[in-house]
């Protein structure tokens, strides 16, 4: 039992988890997969051996993975916990070539479910909502009010809200959403629940430390001595599984990263198989599943045909439906009283480590304190046009669980903090949650080092349906934000750029109205020309980015429609191998997919464990 940096002496498992093909910390990221599957599996039958494979190295108590309010310290430039995937030039993105970074820490851990709706979309059968609730449940243990019939409290991940809160902004949005028709909703994860807002749980203890996967599931088990069978290689890239006469996974063949390959003086990859027994289970993401299959001879024949790579399962759909969120970040100008004055610190020393304890310290919190769902009235719907009129009414109007967009109030500045001035922030987050749009992602080569072909698809859909909702949304939280008291103004750079002597244009604190004693609440509603209509839409395809929610590259559907695995997670043609992350969500969830990831994951654990005769 142990971790291994390198492949070692280790040649064979009855069981290889294919994990990250990144350069990540130890199974960090939001997916969660592979830790959940080990730690069941491991502990249904200590006594089959169990070899998972990650990209990157040891998080065991890394404080910028335990500590939640040092978790966009991954997303920094030179981040050695993630991979930045540029994907193709898009005309819809202003001609941008889009960055997604994969395997990273995503949202430093917000509690966010799907819908049990979402699970029944998915029309496959043992993943609906009943089917699926039970997994929800097992993965956590809820500290929080909420229903107890829909929550679990025996599960490895803690689920709590901060200890720490800006407890008077977060106040004043709550009566600002309120003015705007958005209810303040008590637990805004109960799978039903929607167009209100909410105190955001999130998955950190009581104690202030982060729920991540890896701590919570796996290292345990790594430390109790008692799972001696149980192993995982690190800085390890896996290129492609190896079958037998019969179709069936037999091995995966893997070479030490590029970080692993330099300390180890090796000018060419040091390539190595490990033999699978029983099953192979591939968890490497929507970015990351694709490729994997593409070079093990397992997709669309026009594509494995252009590097002479044999067809071992003709499935086209591999590497296609790419789905993610797509993100809008806005930043404000606030003031806050001198009890919360100190909250910055996290813009500015995410990177230094005395951060932590410090007299700015805030134990438990991440800087995000409220989450909304939102939904427009029927005035806005029309306004869109007849197209988006035509969708809402297909896919919204007889679904009121569903929100059109997720909102989060983030009490930081999000972005480079050396471009603004000193002072106070706050930036609302918003996305899309059923985005139209759809990419793709393929392999250019029998190589890892040959890049992926990726599309990202933003903004790629008919009639603009994802333009208008982020134009919708745009307005409404910008509706929100100025109706606060701690409201100071807009950073000019990060808004759209109206027309001088447009009634829409830059707003800042309108002193003559403070003078005078009235509410913000009370403050007319901004009216927008169709030129400022089209300086929103320019905005939000020059500043649109990834919510890092990719899902749907090799998804569960019949072989028929195009899918890549079964009901069981089984890949079409292949025996004895598995996907199990978020690349198999046949559709999107209207969720952050941290917490969809897991139940995922619960899920594949129980019907491994089922196929091997196990009880979990």
């Amino acid at each position: 039992m142990g971790i291994f940096t390198g492949m070692g002496e280790l040649h064979e498992a009855d069981i290889i988890i294919a994990g990250g093909n990144y350069s990540r910390r130890l199974a960090c990221s939001a997916r969660g997969i592979d830790e959940t599957n080990i730690s069941r599996l491991a502990q249904a039958d200590p006594d089959s051996s169990i070899i998972v494979i990650e990209g990157g190295g040891n998080n065991y108590a890394d404080p910028t993975v335990t500590d939640p309010d040092m978790f966009l310290a991954h997303l920094r430039p030179g981040s050695k916990s993630m991979t930045f995937h540029k994907a193709r030039r898009a005309q819809a993105l202003n001609s941008r070539e889009p960055v997604v970074p994969a395997a990273s820490i995503l949202g430093g851990g917000s509690y966010c479910r799907a819908l049990g709706s979402d699970f029944e979309a998915w029309n496959a059968e043992g993943w609906g909502k009943k089917d699926i609730l039970p997994f929800m449940q097992k993965l956590e243990t809820y500290h929080a009010e909420g229903n107890i019939d829909v929550h679990g409290y025996q599960g490895p991940i803690h689920v709590s809200e901060s200890p720490f809160s800006v407890c008077n902004f977060e106040r004043e949005i709550l009566l600002a959403a309120e003015q705007q028709g958005y209810r303040k909703i008590n637990d805004l994860q109960d799978l039903t629940a929607n167009n209100g807002f909410s105190r955001w749980r999130k998955c950190i203890s009581p104690e202030g430390k982060r729920q991540d996967t890896a701590h919570q599931y796996l290292h345990p088990l790594l430390l109790d001595g008692k799972h001696p069978n149980l192993h995982v290689i690190l800085q390890t890239k896996v290129i492609r599984i190896l079958f037998d006469e019969n179709k069936r996974a037999s091995a995966v063949e893997c070479a030490p990263s590029e970080s692993s390959q330099e300390s180890l003086g090796l000018n060419q990859p040091n390539i190595k198989s490990i033999r699978a027994r029983k099953m192979v289970i591939i968890c490497s993401g929507a970015l990351g599943t694709p490729p994997i299959l593409e070079r093990s001879g397992i997709g669309n024949p026009s594509v494995l045909q252009q590097f002479a790579i044999p067809v071992i399962s003709s499935l086209p759909g591999v590497g296609e439906n790419y789905q993610d969120h797509h993100l809008m970040q806005i930043p404000y100008k606030i003031c806050l009283g001198t009890e919360e004055a100190n909250i910055d610190f996290l813009s500015n020393g995410i990177n230094s480590t005395l951060q932590i304890g410090g007299e700015n310290s805030k134990p438990g919190w991440n800087a995000v304190d409220l989450s909304s769902k939102l939904r427009p009235t029927a005035t806005e719907i029309g306004e869109l046009g007849p197209e988006f009129q035509a969708i809402w009414d297909k896919e919204f109007k007889n679904a009121p669980e569903k929100p059109l967009v997720n909102m989060g109030i983030v009490s930081r500045y999000i972005g480079d903090i050396s471009l603004v001035p000193d002072g106070q922030y706050a930036t609302v987050a918003i996305y899309t949650t059923y985005p139209h749009s759809r990419g793709s992602i393929h392999i250019t080569g029998r190589s890892m080092s040959d890049p992926p072909d990726f599309d990202t698809g933003f903004l790629s859909d008919a009639n603009d349906i994802d333009l208008k909702t982020l134009q919708w949304a745009y307005k409404k939280q910008r509706e929100i934000i100025r109706r606060t008291d701690a409201y100071r103004g807009e950073v000019a750079e990060r808004h759209p750029k109206f027309r001088e002597g447009s009634k829409a244009a830059l707003l800042s604190l309108n002193q003559s109205e403070k003078e005078q004693g009235g509410s913000r609440l009370d403050l007319p509603t901004i009216t927008y020309s169709q030129e400022d209509n089209e300086a929103i839409q320019q905005f939000i395809r020059e500043n649109l980015g990834t919510t890092w929610h990719g899902l749907g590259t090799a998804k569960m559907a019949s072989r028929e429609a195009r899918g890549v695995v079964d009901k069981n997670l089984s890949v079409y043609g292949i025996l004895g191998l598995k996907c199990a992350d978020m690349s198999v969500a046949p559709e999107n969830v209207g969720a952050n997919t941290c917490n969809t990831a897991m139940t995922i994951a619960e899920k594949a654990a129980s019907i491994i464990a089922a196929e091997l005769g196990l009880e979990i």
